[in-house]
C-alpha cells in the first residue's frame, strides 16, 4: 500500500469517530437534562474511573496510556458540556460583573503609592492618571489599607518584573485584602547609580535600594564588590543618600530622583538587562470594569486528585482562551497546598469566559480579582 492509501483509511476512520463523537455528546446532553431535572451533580468520579479502566483494557497494554489520555479528554469535554447545559447564565459573579461595568477610566483621583516622590510607583501613577493626588505609604500593605479604609480610591503597586519575577508580597496582600485590579501598566525601568555631588564611583563602598532593584542590578553589584543594603523603596534610598552626608554611599533609583534630591548620576547602565520592565497594577476596593478591558486575573485552587489542574486549564484551552500567566502560591497554614494565580487574555463580556468563570465559582475556592486593560 502507498501512503495515500493509509491516509484514505485514516480519513474513513476519522469520519466514523466524528459521527460517534457527535452521537456521544448528544447522549451527554440527555444525561445533563436528566441531572438538571433530578438535581444530580455533574461529576461522577466513580463512573469516570470505571470508564477509564474498561476502555484502557479494551485497547491493550501498548495503547493503554494513550487511551487514558484520549478518554480523560473526552470525559472533560463531557463534563464541560453538561455544565453548559446546567448553567443558568446568571451566576452571582456574572451579575457582579455586569454591575461593575463603567465607561471611561477617571482622569483624577486620590491614589496611594508606596515610597516617596520619585518612586517608580509614582511614575506609573502619573502615566495612569492625568491628575492624580498621591498619598505616599511606607510599605505595600499601607497602600492596601489606604484603599480598604477609603482614604484613597486607588492604589498603585508593582506586581512583577521582567527579570526579577513576581513581587510575592503583593500577591499575598491581594489575597488578604481582596482588592480588585482596575488597570495595569508596563513601565520601562532604567536604574541609575546615584550619589552626592562630587562623589566618584570608585569611592562607593555601600549601595542601598529595594530588594527587587538590587536583584535587577545583581551583576553590576557583584562586579563592584560593594556592600548592599535593602531599603523599603528606591526613592527613599535616594533621599537617604542625599541627607546622609556620606561620600561612600550610593542608591539605585530612577534618574528623576537625581533631580529631586540633588544627586549625581554615576552610571545609568547598572541593570542586568536593557529590557527591564515592571508591571504595575492599579487596585480599588470595589470591582470596576472599564471599556476595553481585555485581561482577567483570578485565583483558583485545584483539588487533590490527578489531573485536577489540567482539568482547570482545559476549560480555557477548549474554548481557545489564552492563559498568559499561571503562578502558584502556598496556602497559609496548609502543608504543600497551593492556590494558583491566573492572568487570562480575554474580555469578561465574552459568553464563553463568563461560562468558565461561573463554573469555577461553583466548584470551590475561587476569587475574581478583576477585568482590566493594560496600558504602556
Amino acid at each position: 500500500m502507498e501512503l495515500k492509501d493509509y491516509r484514505d483509511q485514516l480519513d474513513q476512520i476519522d469520519n466514523q469517530l466524528a459521527a460517534l463523537f457527535k452521537r456521544r455528546m448528544e447522549t451527554v446532553k440527555q444525561v445533563a437534562d436528566y441531572k438538571k431535572e433530578h438535581n444530580t451533580p455533574v461529576l461522577a468520579a466513580g463512573r469516570e474511573r470505571d470508564i477509564l479502566y474498561r476502555v484502557t483494557g479494551l485497547c491493550g497494554e501498548e495503547l493503554q496510556e494513550y487511551t487514558k489520555i484520549l478518554y480523560s479528554t473526552l470525559l472533560e469535554l463531557s463534563r464541560d458540556y453538561q455544565e453548559n447545559r446546567l448553567s443558568t447564565g446568571d451566576s452571582p459573579l456574572c451579575r457582579e460583573i455586569r454591575a461593575a461595568a463603567q465607561a471611561d477610566f477617571p482622569h483624577r483621583a486620590v491614589v496611594a503609592c508606596q515610597g516617596v516622590e520619585g518612586a517608580y510607583s509614582q511614575l506609573a501613577c502619573d502615566k495612569m492618571f492625568a491628575l492624580p493626588q498621591i498619598m505616599y505609604c511606607s510599605r505595600f500593605e499601607g497602600v492596601f489599607r489606604a484603599v480598604e479604609t477609603g482614604m484613597c480610591r486607588y492604589g498603585i503597586l508593582p506586581i512583577e518584573n521582567s527579570s526579577a519575577g513576581s513581587v510575592t508580597e503583593v500577591y499575598d496582600l491581594m489575597e488578604k485584602y481582596n482588592c480588585k485590579i482596575v488597570r495595569s501598566l508596563k513601565l520601562k525601568i532604567e536604574h541609575c547609580l546615584l550619589a552626592r555631588p562630587g562623589v566618584k564611583q570608585a569611592d562607593i563602598k555601600e549601595v542601598i535600594a529595594h530588594e527587587q532593584a538590587l536583584n535587577q542590578c545583581g551583576d553590576f553589584l557583584k562586579s563592584s564588590g560593594v556592600k548592599v543594603t535593602v531599603f523599603d523603596n528606591n526613592a527613599k534610598a535616594a533621599q537617604y543618600v542625599a541627607e546622609s552626608g556620606r561620600s561612600d554611599l550610593a542608591a539605585i533609583a530612577s534618574a528623576a530622583c537625581a533631580d529631586l534630591y540633588g544627586l549625581t548620576v554615576l552610571s545609568d547602565r547598572v541593570s542586568n538587562s536593557d529590557h527591564n520592565y515592571t508591571r504595575f497594577i492599579c487596585i480599588s476596593k470595589n470591582l470596576e470594569i472599564y471599556e476595553g478591558a481585555n485581561k482577567i486575573t483570578f485565583v483558583a485552587s485545584a483539588s487533590h486528585r490527578p489531573g485536577s489542574l489540567y482539568s482547570l486549564i482545559a476549560k480555557f484551552a477548549t474554548r481557545g482562551i489564552n492563559i498568559s500567566k499561571l503562578e502558584s502560591r502556598p496556602i497559609p497554614g496548609k502543608d504543600f497546598e497551593f492556590r494558583f494565580y491566573f492572568d487570562v487574555d480575554a474580555s469578561v463580556a465574552s459568553h464563553d469566559v463568563q461560562t468558565v468563570l461561573s463554573q469555577l465559582e461553583k466548584e470551590g475556592f475561587f476569587t475574581f480579582l478583576g477585568a482590566y486593560s493594560e496600558v504602556f
